[in-house]
């Protein structure tokens, strides 16, 4: 069984080239702040798990996930610019990373099995998550978990996305931004449902994207920009309110079976 990617490494080559260093005074997806908070109150907290992030470049959460949880952090991803990333995090920071540069569809059977395999922003790259999700359960041990995320391009997202940034709809699959068709994967594979929710509540910079650049379109950028703003200082509090209408983000946690 194959999966189709709607990126290859061309493309994740060139994307981390060009993120060196652009991140620093960004500001932060408060989304993905809720992202932590499922972490902290959903993985288990014993030290020296083994975790491997597929797609891992460039080790923040995988860092955090190392520091919060003093787990035994490892990473794949094939891109070399993005692994070298990830490993210049974990040395700025002072903690030990094994960063495999290979492919997660290649034979890695000489890899460890290892007690938790997560992905955040991968299996939405690919027309068919099935076998994508397969491969990620193979390097999981038998009782070991398996933590999914993805962005929600949907929703009152997607009429501004596919205005602004349409090129972004020939990158990512949409149909994996409906918790409804995750049902198709979670049963194949016997997992066992710990966490699956839309969490971080409406997120303006979900949108703020600019391909097009007419006027009208730049005044959208500006209104969301505004909104950005809005919603960082003003209603956080609104972040407590999720649907796959509104929300920036959707996590699935599962458990191999035995």
């Amino acid at each position: 069984m194959s999966s189709e990617k709607l990126t290859g490494v061309n493309f994740w080559e060139t994307y981390w080239e060009k993120d060196t260093g652009k991140r620093k005074n960004k500001r932060p997806n408060l989304s993905f702040l809720e992202l932590l908070n499922v972490f902290n109150g959903q993985l288990p907290q014993t030290k020296g798990l083994r975790i491997l992030e597929i797609g891992g470049a460039k080790g923040e959460y995988l860092l955090y996930l190392v520091r919060r949880f003093g787990y035994e952090g490892h990473s794949l991803d094939y891109s070399k610019a993005g692994n070298e990333q990830t490993l210049e995090t974990f040395s700025r920071a002072g903690y030990e990373v094994q960063v495999y540069e290979r492919d997660l569809f290649a034979d890695n059977s000489d890899l460890p099995l290892f007690d938790i395999v997560f992905s955040l922003g991968f299996i939405e790259h690919f027309d068919d998550p099935v076998p994508v999700v397969e491969s990620h359960l193979k390097l999981v041990r038998p009782g070991g978990i398996l933590l999914l995320g993805v962005p929600n391009y949907s929703g009152v997202y997607k009429p501004v996305l596919k205005r602004l940034a349409p090129s972004m709809f020939l990158t990512h699959n949409m149909k994996i931004m409906d918790v409804r068709t995750w049902s198709g994967f979670e049963k194949k594979f016997g997992l066992e449902i710990l966490y699956r929710a839309y969490i971080g509540g409406f997120e303006p910079l979900n949108m703020k994207k600019l391909e097009k650049k007419s006027l009208v379109n730049r005044l959208i950028y500006f209104l969301i920009q505004v909104l950005t703003v809005i919603f960082s200082f003003r209603f956080r509090g609104l972040r407590k309110y999720n649907s796959a209408a509104i929300s920036s983000y959707l996590v699935g946690i599962y458990r191999k079976s035995k």
